[in-house]
């Protein structure tokens, strides 16, 4: 059984805590609230009410971290502290709110600009995805490896599709027109965390997207690059946050895949 520091302890019981309740809206979905917040983007109860209960409970075991998340302020970290938590209380919302059980939790830690460990939860299959940096990647007790095909023709590849009001729709038809000829096949699923954490796993051999926010990928970050996988953003850099864009693969597919999809 792999060790836990007690930091991923505080991260894995801050999104089990959370998915109790998330998984009483998620059977209770005709009575739950919904406001729009924009053009085909919702945000609801149960994603304020999960981000409140994360916030709190990581703000009880390590006070003097900062904080960031979807649904709240931003706050500084205080007392000289480094450290940052960047959190998705609903990776997955749109999925959530139409009933689709494809959906997660996400919890990074950043410190000093760097994703130092993530934990990725999701609740209807319980898989408990976490990573620390230098520690290896896990999905509960089992450890994780990108996946090892070296054969474009055979690679899946995640991504996210341009929405009502959102992205590069031209931009994107004209990069799948590209890349699908040379690759086994094209998955949206939904969620960007679990995207990433199944790169992790082996399931994907890679995942891409663009205009994306950085609760969406911190804590898919460190599960990708622990279990050896590369992360850059989609220039190839590492700004994936002030890009908004990523492209995570297996070390030998990354170039490969940063060709086909400039």
């Amino acid at each position: 059984m792999p060790a836990k520091s007690a930091t991923i302890t505080v991260m894995i019981r801050a999104a089990e805590k959370a998915a109790k309740g998330l998984l009483r809206d998620f059977g209770e979905l005709e009575n739950l609230q919904v406001r729009k917040k924009g053009p085909a983007d919702f945000v609801s109860v149960a994603d304020i009410r999960t981000e409140k209960l994360i916030r709190d409970e990581l703000a009880y075991a390590r006070p003097d971290f900062g904080f960031l998340g979807e649904e709240s302020e931003e706050s500084a970290a205080t007392n000289n502290s480094s450290c940052r938590w960047i959190v998705d209380p609903i990776d997955g919302t749109t999925n959530f709110l139409h009933g689709i059980p494809h959906f997660c939790i996400s919890i990074g830690l950043e410190k000093d600009g760097e994703i130092i460990a993530g934990v990725i939860y999701d609740p209807i299959k319980q898989e408990m995805f976490w990573a620390e940096k230098d520690g290896g990647a896990f999905c509960n007790e089992r450890k994780l490896r990108v996946s090892g095909r070296e054969d474009l023709r055979e690679a899946l590849l995640a991504t996210g599709i341009p929405f009502a009001g959102h992205g590069d729709h031209d931009g994107f038809l004209t990069k799948m027109k590209n890349t699908m000829p040379q690759i086994a096949g094209v998955r949206r699923l939904g969620s960007a965390a679990l995207d990433l954490a199944y790169v992790a796993a082996g399931r994907y051999e890679a995942y891409w997207e663009t205009h994306i926010k950085p609760w969406d990928i911190a804590a898919g970050i460190i599960l990708v690059r622990e279990a050896g996988g590369k992360v850059t953003d989609a220039d190839g850099g590492n700004d994936m946050f002030q890009k908004r864009s990523i492209l995570a693969t297996s070390v030998s597919l990354h170039d490969r895949f940063l060709t086909l999809l400039r």
